[in-house]
């Protein structure tokens, strides 16, 4: 009996990816969905309005020299090893962390803390993306002209929003009277009631973010067959559109041609940097929640590769869209490419509008362009939203995890009625306030706090060992260094720089006042505040003395196979044998 036993021990030594309630997860139908599923998480609405900007701003086509280096050195390996850590332990961003470091659990219900606040602004840029696509169904586009009920003495079709002094075009007028009413407004202490329009547009967007969700990769990973393909076939269609623009070669010019001095100012290495981390998305916690749906033996080192090439070309095509379209509004306004250029929503919302409004068949090229918005869009809140259910199910599987679908549904309620203070006239500070204090600094510390714990306290040899049982093979030395000191690097120097940088929060003219900067600052230490107040809550309950607490917090929780079920591999027989009756599991160790 003894050999026996001690047979079945050495089996049982052989660690599982995950608790025994997640041993029978579900996976994606298809592995395709799992690509489509985090190539759309990862091509987003910043591919469109802020890579073309960033890289035009910085340099040109020499941007692309350090965004590549920050690519290669930073973004790749945190998105490899999240790949890695989700699909070898099935498990979201929170349940996570018992198994590589139980003391940092808090950073799971930070990166949740911030995947809602993202949700409350993220989806309404969604809605205004589908307000424009109804508005678009009409004769003429209503941002085509000056004689609306909407427009001021100052709209001019021949200015651009960046154009002539007191003149701006009507494809902006649109946008901040007619679309936010943001004139209603004077500030973040003045907001209104929430607008109809808006409203019913996040009941949409809602909708079908829970129908994609509700039954998790069974029913998202067949909604990203269509919202992470139709961006594509969008920016292709647009792209040759675009070329046949007269002008277009001139907008083109202005993106590609490069600036070599450039290369010697820090700052372009630090937008690269927070580009390309952005962009790929670690630290948000919807990679883990992904790949934790995959097989054990999927091969997501190839994923991961092939997800960052895609995203690094979807951003340079968007670029090369976004400008041969300004190339043709500069041709027609008789402006510079430079004083056309924006950053953020008035690309996508105005500049870009003001061009389609001058097309033949304006209206067609309108309502595909916001189709390919709201799909970058929705993919992305797809992924931000399946972190949260993912996470907080795995971690409390009987009371959320056995009612997804009602979970799901409370989830976005929750979402939803926060999202309704973006709706209103003021809605517009609402956004930039929840933009800049709710992930932008928030994320950046809890990332190199997760880098920082899987690197350095699970350690780079026990993921080596953990990719080695996937895939066959260990990581090669590159994403080891990389792991080591690189990639902790990388986020620590971005969260320096983001701070060193800050300024006070202003839109426009308008600036924040203290109450409101002071509010936005209580929303990032919400989500930082959950590493040391778990710790502290870890080491509390944990027994003995402070360093045997600290000893254990710090050391994974070991899960074997369950001894009797390795008898039964073993010997071939049921775990009701006899012989299983004398093992017994307590704790992590066999008895």
């Amino acid at each position: 009996m003894s050999a026996t036993i001690a047979n079945a021990a050495t089996v049982a030594v052989i660690r599982p990816p995950g608790p025994a309630h997640l041993n029978n997860r579900e996976t994606w139908d298809r592995k395709i969905e799992f690509l489509l599923a985090i190539i759309g998480f990862c091509v987003d609405l910043g591919n469109v309005w802020r890579f073309p900007y960033i890289c035009y701003k910085n340099g040109g086509g020499a941007f692309l020299i350090p965004y590549t280096v920050m690519l290669i050195l930073g973004g790749m390996p945190l998105f490899y090893l999240e790949l890695a850590l989700g699909q070898f332990y099935r498990s979201g961003c929170i349940s996570i962390w018992r198994y590589i470091c139980p003391l940092f659990k808090g950073v799971g219900f930070g990166i949740c803390v911030i995947a809602s606040y993202m949700s409350f602004y993220y989806n309404t840029i969604i809605s205004t993306a589908i307000y424009y696509i109804f508005a678009s169904f009409t004769s003429e586009l209503p941002w085509a002209n000056c004689n609306n009920t909407w427009n001021t003495y100052n709209c001019s079709t021949n200015a651009t929003s960046t154009g002539a002094e007191n003149h701006v075009s009507p494809a902006e007028e649109y946008y901040t009277r007619s679309v936010l009413e943001f004139h209603k407004s004077s500030g973040i202490d003045d907001l209104g009631p929430p607008r109809w329009q808006f409203v019913c547009g996040l009941l949409l967007v809602f909708f079908m973010v829970y129908f994609a969700l509700w039954k998790g990769p069974k029913s998202s990973g067949k909604a990203v067959w269509v919202t992470a393909i139709s961006p594509f076939i969008v920016l292709f269609i647009l792209l040759i559109r675009g070329l046949t623009l007269e002008g277009s070669s001139e907008g083109l010019r202005y993106f590609l041609t490069p600036d070599w001095e450039r290369l010697l100012d820090g700052e372009v290495w630090s937008d690269a940097a927070a580009q390309v981390f952005f962009s790929l998305g670690p630290g948000f916690g919807v990679l883990m929640a992904l790949a934790s749906y995959n097989p054990f033996d999927n091969n997501f080192y190839r994923d991961a590769l092939l997800t960052s090439f895609i995203n690094f070309f979807a951003s340079f095509l968007s670029g090369l869209v976004v400008f041969s379209v300004l190339g043709y509004l500069s041709f027609v306004t008789g402006k510079d490419v430079k004083d056309v250029v924006q950053d953020g929503p008035g690309l996508v919302f105005v500049a870009y509008p003001t061009a389609i409004a001058t097309m033949p068949g304006a209206q067609f090229w309108s309502v595909l362009f916001f189709i390919m918005l709201a799909s970058l869009g929705l993919d992305s809140t797809f992924g931000g939203l399946e972190a949260i259910l993912t996470a907080i199910s795995d971690e409390w599987p009987q009371l959320f995890g056995s009612h997804r679908k009602l979970f799901c549904l409370g989830i976005c309620a929750y979402c939803f009625l926060g999202s309704l203070p973006t709706t209103t006239y003021g809605g517009q500070y609402v956004i930039t306030l929840l933009d800049f204090f709710g992930p932008t600094i928030a994320i950046l510390f809890i990332v190199f706090v997760e880098a920082a714990a899987m690197c350095w306290f699970y350690g780079v040899r026990r993921i080596s060992n953990d990719v080695n049982k996937m895939l066959g093979h260990k990581p090669g030395p590159f994403w080891v260094v990389c792991w080591v000191c690189i990639s902790p690097v990388f986020i620590l120097a971005i969260f320096v720089l983001t701070l060193a940088s800050y300024k006070p929060l202003e839109l426009g003219p308008y600036v924040f006042p203290q109450w409101s900067v002071g509010l936005g600052w209580i929303l990032t230490a919400s989500s930082i505040l959950c590493i040391p107040g778990y710790m502290v809550y870890k080491l509390a309950i944990t027994k003995g003395n402070f360093w045997t607490r600290v000893k254990k917090c710090i050391e994974p929780e070991e899960y074997f196979l369950d001894p009797a079920e390795a008898i039964a591999l073993k010997n071939g027989h049921g775990k009701d044998h006899p012989e299983c009756n004398d093992i017994f599991k307590e704790g992590g160790q066999t008895i």
